[in-house]
């Protein structure tokens, strides 16, 4: 396995117009345009790979039967609030993660009363340690009023303290009521109230992202029925989406960038489940997801060895050090026989990380996800899936209307097992 730390993050590059960002989602979800890559045959002495035009409403017709299909569950939250001093001033608020009090992003969700979170805040210079902002709203017949308390800077973000005065609502409630949805840095405008369902997949569950899993955004229940129509498998996986993965790569090369870390949880019928179809398809509806099931099979990996049952997490270069052979079927159920010793059903663990060129893929085989920003880790991470493929696709994108990033169209990409 190739080190990727000395790549320079400038070879990621390409040409973007402002205007082939998408700013809104097309009027229908599953109308949105696909990409589709099929990776060359081995015999194939040109090795190019084959691309191909749909829309998203018939991306069952380019997927083999009895392919497994998953996806990330998170529900975007309101996580943007803003709040007016009394001077006039305002203090934009966007809460990206909970206090390390708290065990996991559920937990902190379901908060009654008051919550510490890590927040970005704009114009924090107007705001002293200690100032108690106040914002008021009707609701329910009742005046409901959110407090916000600076507490003080922890690295690149504040910790705030949120209070409010209805001890029946939860925090994610209250972001509900006071907060709003928020919107990618490259959509240059404010959200608007078809934001809140449309920058939401059809089966956003387990409320904590403050993006969203956009491969997913294009799917509808006509698109789930036709899958299983053609027994193509699904299930979901659970990731909260910080706003670190909107994190410029600043960096010459890739060893001085600190990835995000994000929580996830997996059900131990989902990790069976990507036993039984190894020899099949296990394709990842988006990035998120792929991080995910490549994650579980390191952690399969350290709970082979001595010190990895002390914790449940993959660093951001772990997998390149690694120097173990262990299958991807041992290192799956490595993870099963652990839950049925611990006598859970879910895992969950934390991951950081990184997947550029040099990575190898030990159980995705296919990915669904949008066009990507350049010089970004997402486009590392497909760069890597496709190897220098990636920019015959995304010229083909350029050349040929695609829309780019959040709200555009996507690619379906099918590498060989």
């Amino acid at each position: 396995m190739t080190d990727p730390r000395t790549l320079s993050i400038k070879d990621f590059t390409y040409s973007l117009p402002e205007e082939r960002i998408a700013k809104y989602p097309l009027p229908e979800r599953d109308a949105s345009k696909l990409l589709i890559y099929k990776e060359a045959r081995p015999d194939d002495p040109v090795g190019r790979g084959i691309i191909s035009e749909d829309v998203y409403r018939n991306i069952a017709d380019h997927i083999p039967g009895e392919s497994l299909l998953v996806f990330n569950d998170t529900k975007v939250v309101e996580a943007r609030l803003l709040f007016q001093k009394p001077t006039g001033g305002v203090i934009e608020i966007f809460c990206l993660e909970p206090h390390e009090q708290y065990p996991d992003i559920t937990t902190a969700m379901g908060q009654h009363e008051n919550v510490s979170w890590h927040c970005l805040i704009g114009g924090a210079s107007k705001w002293k340690h200690g100032q108690i902002l106040e914002k008021k709203i009707i609701y329910n017949s009742n005046e409901l009023i959110l407090n916000a308390k600076y507490i003080e800077k922890t690295g690149d973000s504040f910790l705030v303290e949120l209070s409010w005065n209805d001890k029946n609502l939860s925090f994610a409630e209250v972001l509900h009521v006071f907060g709003a949805i928020p919107l990618p840095p490259y959509i240059k405008r404010e959200a608007e109230a078809s934001d809140a369902e449309r920058y939401q997949t059809v089966y956003a569950n387990y409320e904590g992202s403050v993006a969203a899993p956009t491969a997913g955004l294009h799917f509808t229940e006509t698109v789930f029925k036709s899958l299983h129509k053609k027994y193509i498998d699904t299930d979901f996986v659970t990731l909260h989406v910080g706003a670190g993965t909107f994190k410029p790569v600043k960096s010459e090369t890739m060893q001085d960038h600190k990835m995000h870390a994000e929580h996830f949880t997996v059900s131990k019928s989902v990790i069976q489940k990507l036993v039984d179809h190894f020899d099949k398809n296990i394709i990842a509806v988006g990035t998120t997801t792929l991080r995910v099931l490549e994650s579980l099979y390191w952690i399969g990996v350290k709970l082979s060895t001595d010190d990895g049952r002390q914790t449940m997490e993959i660093t951001q270069w772990e997998a390149y050090n690694f120097k173990v052979n262990v299958s991807s079927k041992e290192a799956l159920n490595n993870l099963i026989e652990w839950m049925d010793e611990t006598g859970t059903d879910k895992l969950t663990a934390k991951t950081q990380i990184i997947i550029a060129p040099g990575y190898e893929f030990k159980v995705v085989n296919g990915l669904v996800t949008n066009f990507h920003q350049p010089q970004s880790t997402l486009l590392l991470l497909v760069s890597a899936f496709l190897g220098d493929n990636w920019r015959k696709v995304y010229d083909h994108a350029l050349k040929n209307d695609f829309r780019f990033l959040s709200y555009g169209d996507g690619t379906l990409l099918l590498r060989n097992r």
